[in-house]
């Protein structure tokens, strides 16, 4: 313990700090509006941490966690999430008169656990990192504790994520049996082809899938993401997804890299599966907010395709996908929380007729993140779609890519769905109410902007994704 650094960690014990002064100051801070921006300036501390970790030389925290430009860049992805699912809670935690002091918290102890799964190269740090974010977003699905679907949305997903961590924990027991090791660079070395190996590393795949939503572990995604409030919902969908994928990309494309040829064919079918099961699903979807439940299922197919190509070009695609979808997904999600704001406890598609006359800003900031999901170009959506599905061809899964491809022409009848009633259908039935508050129109309006600037210089974006990649290529 003499030679015991804690620098490495540096951004989550930041992070940690900043969840108790948050906690102690909302018995003390009158206006708990307070609370939002002690929480927001410790997410600067820690992602200027970030930013001076990732100067440094990478170090390793008792061979358990890692700071590099792997761990940086997710980092990155998870506390901008975590910093627009601060704000855009501040409207609707008013609203809805819940804690703040709690919310605050609460995400920021999550957020650790996140990045904490990014940086870990040890099974057992991620089975405690995993452990960490999902319980405070089990208590946070319930947040709403007046509301039943609310309460249901937290058990379901207690329930069913209690299910997946068993059998993450027992593909952990099985791995171990099979190489003697924990860490990463043991389980590399005393990799084999034995049964109990093997078994191992598919119930691995069973564990990481539930947490990405992928086909067939998403029977949790609709009915958690409908029945959550809607800000826990924004940041689940883009925080969860980027540290189980940091977390499955370190392990799979690391770990297991010299299996690539065993578990490579079964993430290309899962990937094919996953965005053809999601998109499909939400076409039906009358829900908007159970349409991106959906949308976020095929999402996760899209990033499977640059684990399933597991080469350089495919690992820099997921990493710069995840950060172009963050601000995607939380924009639309926040968009929707404006609408909820008049009362709209889930707003129907037929609610948004007319939109663009009446909130016109808002119509305009939703068709941005619409047309972004969709892949159309020169938004970041695009590049993101294209990098993905030209890591599939360099990897020879063209099929992977054409079926990306097709999928993504059927996500663009719904997605594109939403603008054309937003702009072309009568106004009779829109949520007509007052603006939407600083704060809200702030985050989307940030989000939109970050979309369009990324989509026209995506080249300088992905230069920073690649600059992580060869921190777990072997």
């Amino acid at each position: 313990m003499s030679d015991l650094s804690i620098m490495p960690l540096l951004p989550e014990i930041i992070l940690l700090a900043t969840a108790i002064i948050v906690l102690i100051a909302d018995t003390i801070v009158g206006d708990k509006r307070w609370l939002t921006w002690i929480g927001l300036a410790g997410i600067a501390l820690a992602g200027g941490a970030t930013y001076w970790l990732a100067q440094q030389p990478s170090q390793t925290f008792q061979g358990m966690a890692v700071s590099d430009a792997y761990t940086a860049f997710y980092r990155l992805v998870i506390l901008s999430a975590a910093a627009l699912g601060l704000l855009v809670a501040v409207n609707w935690l008013d609203a809805h008169g819940e804690q703040q002091g709690e919310y605050n918290g609460l995400l920021l102890l999550a957020a650790i656990g996140m990045t904490l799964m990014a940086a870990s190269v040890h099974l057992m740090m991620v089975f405690i990192a995993l452990e960490v974010l999902s319980l405070s977003l089990y208590i946070l699905a319930g947040f709403e504790h007046e509301r039943v679907t609310s309460g249901e949305a937290a058990l379901k997903y207690l329930l069913l994520g209690a299910f997946s961590t068993a059998f993450f924990l027992y593909g952990v027991a099985l791995v171990y049996a099979g190489t003697g090791a924990l860490d990463f660079e043991g389980i590399a070395h005393g990799a084999s082809r034995s049964p109990l190996f093997l078994l191992g590393v598919a119930l691995l795949i069973v564990g990481f899938g539930f947490k990405v939503a992928a086909v067939p572990f998403h029977m949790w995604t609709p009915d958690v993401y409908q029945g959550a409030p809607t800000p826990i919902t924004a940041f689940m969908s883009v925080g969860t997804k980027a540290a189980a994928f940091a977390a499955f990309l370190r392990v799979f494309v690391g770990a297991l890299g010299v299996e690539k040829d065993t578990w490579g064919p079964v993430v290309a079918v899962l990937s094919a599966l996953t965005m053809t099961v999601g998109n499909l699903a939400a076409l039906r979807q009358l829900s908007l907010k159970r349409m991106l439940a959906y949308s976020s299922i095929a999402h996760a197919g899209y990033v499977l395709v640059g684990l399933a190509a597991a080469n350089e070009s495919g690992i820099a695609a997921v990493l710069f996908y995840l950060f172009v979808y963050a601000f995607m997904n939380i924009g639309a999600f926040a968009v929707l929380i404006a609408l909820e704001r008049q009362g709209e406890g889930d707003v129907q598609a037929n609610q948004i007729r007319g939109l663009a006359r009446t909130r016109p800003w808002l119509a305009a900031a939703m068709a941005v993140f619409m047309f972004g999901l969709t892949g159309v170009p020169p938004l970041a959506g695009f590049f993101g779609k294209l990098y993905l599905f030209q890591a599939a061809v360099e990897a020879n899964l063209t099929w992977l890519a054409v079926v990306g491809v097709i999928n993504s022409a059927i996500s663009a009848y719904y997605y594109l769905r939403v603008t054309v009633t937003m702009y072309m259908a009568d106004e009779e039935a829109a949520p007509i109410g007052a603006a939407t508050r600083t704060t809200l129109a702030l985050t989307t309006g940030l989000a939109a902007l970050l979309v369009i600037v990324i989509g026209f210089s995506p080249g300088a974006w992905l230069a920073l994704a690649q600059r992580g990649i060869h921190a777990i290529l072997r």
